[in-house]
């Protein structure tokens, strides 16, 4: 059962060993910082040094457990009583503080105060940043924008640092597809209306006390080249250009000019395979790869063993090569194109039918089927190729199936099966398999091994790849996504990821079934 927490922090120099304390209660998932400071003694942004520095410190004893800096507390306005946070089971203290009975009260936890020192220092104060007032000051609306794909370490610090400089309003500009198709693995990114429900979630949980718009944006510069109700831009070392833009524009359309402030890129501690130096979206959705993105849907009709893994993907984004990976690993391949060719062979089902709607003229001198010649005939034309599709694709399931079948009544039924099919999805193969595991490439770089790999032309690579299905569709319905774009030894440790998952859980069944 997992459980949520609350850390009064009093002891800034304390906190990673209060991190550390923590880590003991493995059922803590989620942790809020009341940083325990006088109210109003100070600018609320005086502390954003020190904020960004928390969540950093954060990332390696929280990593991958949701830690969320609480800035509304920070402002007073009695926010302890307006804190929209999930409901908090624990409230943990560096010290032996007053405040914390009164937020147990207010926050209504049955559990007593968890104290992690009997020491009573209060350093936070000492941690201000001591600049020029134009550097620490407040503004009435706040604007930022990006992509915010799945909140991560470098989002909680962009926004936090918008947040407390913030006093009535603040704007967020959520990126649409239209302006992310250039981001690495951009079908992995979120919807929109998702990445604005995340974004509008941890705001409310960390400054109840401000109004929010978090709304789409479709062009680089959203409401802030029309908005006269803006004072304040937050950029990002990469996006100050953006921000001096957003002033040209204002200026042209007779607006304030807005204030800029810059934060630092936060530099990232994993720089494994090709991951970006900088915290960044790119890099979570790297992680995401020979991960599952779903759980697989239950199907009580299909028999449990073997354990069918429909792996496609694209023309050269590398399933042959993740076949044989996962062959190695142990699962036995049945390559969906090779079984084709041998219904398309004389005699069979198949072949007649082929024959009878393609001509003689596909055939060769044996009197085979010449697929070179079929293929320059459907890929020119996709009236011909649905043709071939709806004769091949229900006659070739029919005989994969006839094999899975033999294989379950052998003694030594493999534990796993990989189908390996380029058309699973279109051919509605996926209501035959466990789940699926896919390959995609940048369709430039598809186009490109086509071209080198076959000895087509452009134009022909890009006609066949226009004739399958779209990366965005592969990955909607896919639970595992590997790409082969970067070094081979990093598509093999996506295998061996996604390898790793799959017996772990065919093992939690196993045992799970023989406790029953």
């Amino acid at each position: 059962m997992t459980s949520t927490g609350i850390l009064v922090v009093s002891h800034v120099r304390g906190f990673g060993q209060s991190l550390r304390a923590l880590q003991k209660y493995v059922y803590l998932k989620s942790l809020y910082v009341h940083l325990n400071v006088p109210i109003a003694k100070v600018p609320v942004p005086s502390y954003g040094r020190l904020i960004s520095q928390l969540y950093v410190d954060s990332n390696e004893y929280f990593h991958k457990k949701d830690f969320n800096i609480l800035v509304g507390t920070l402002k007073g306005h009695g926010t302890f009583d307006k804190l929209q946070l999930k409901p908090v089971d624990y409230i943990f203290s560096d010290g032996q503080h007053e405040i914390c009975e009164q937020l147990r009260q207010q926050l209504n936890v049955q559990q007593p105060i968890i104290y992690l020192s009997d020491e009573k220092i209060n350093d936070v104060e000492e941690f201000q940043q001591l600049e020029p007032a134009e550097k620490i000051r407040s503004y009435k609306n706040v604007v930022l924008g990006g992509t915010f794909d799945r909140i991560h370490l470098g989002h909680k610090i962009f926004l936090s640092q918008a947040v407390i400089r913030a006093t009535s309003r603040l704007v967020v500009g959520v990126t649409t597809s239209k302006l992310t198709k250039g981001k690495t693995l951009h079908e992995l990114i979120l919807p929109v209306d998702q990445r604005i429900e995340e974004v509008q979630k941890f705001l409310t949980e960390i400054d109840p006390t401000l109004s929010y718009e978090v709304v789409p944006i479709d062009d680089p510069f959203g409401p802030t080249k029309s908005d006269p109700n803006m004072d304040m831009i937050v950029v990002s070392e990469e996006t100050l250009r953006g921000g001096e833009k957003v002033n040209e524009l204002r200026q042209q359309n007779g607006l304030n000019k807005l204030d800029i402030f810059c934060i630092d890129l936060v530099e990232s501690t994993d720089k494994s395979g090709p991951k970006e130096s900088k915290v960044s979206s790119s890099n979570t959705r790297i992680d995401l790869l020979g991960t599952r993105l779903r759980k697989p849907e239950p199907k009580p009709l299909l028999p449990p063993s073997p354990y069918l893994i429909g792996l496609t993907g694209g023309i050269a984004s590398g399933k042959s090569k993740m076949a044989q990976r996962l062959h190695g690993m142990g699962a036995l391949v049945m390559d969906c194109d090779k079984v084709a060719h041998e219904i398309y062979e004389p005699g069979q089902v198949c072949y007649k039918k082929i024959v009878e709607e393609f001509g003689t003229d596909i055939l060769s001198e044996d009197k085979r089927i010449n697929r070179a010649k079929l293929g320059s005939i459907v890929f020119a034309d996709a009236g011909k190729l649905e043709k071939l599709n709806n004769i091949v694709w229900p006659e070739l399931m029919i005989e994969v199936n006839r094999r899975i079948s033999q294989l379950r009544q052998e003694p030594d039924c493999p534990r796993v099966v990989i189908l390996e099919a380029a058309v699973l999805l279109k051919a509605g193969w996926d209501k035959e398999v466990h789940e699926v595991w896919s390959m995609i490439i940048p369709p430039e770089e598809a186009v490109r091994r086509v071209v080198e790999r076959n000895g087509l032309s452009e134009e022909e690579a890009k006609r066949r790849l226009a004739s399958q299905a779209q990366n965005s569709e592969i990955v909607s319905r896919s639970h595992v996504v590997f790409s082969s774009q970067w070094d081979p030894q990093f598509t093999l440790k996506q295998a061996e990821k996604a390898w790793k998952i799959l017996l772990d859980d065919l093992e939690h069944t196993t045992t799970k079934a023989s406790n029953l």
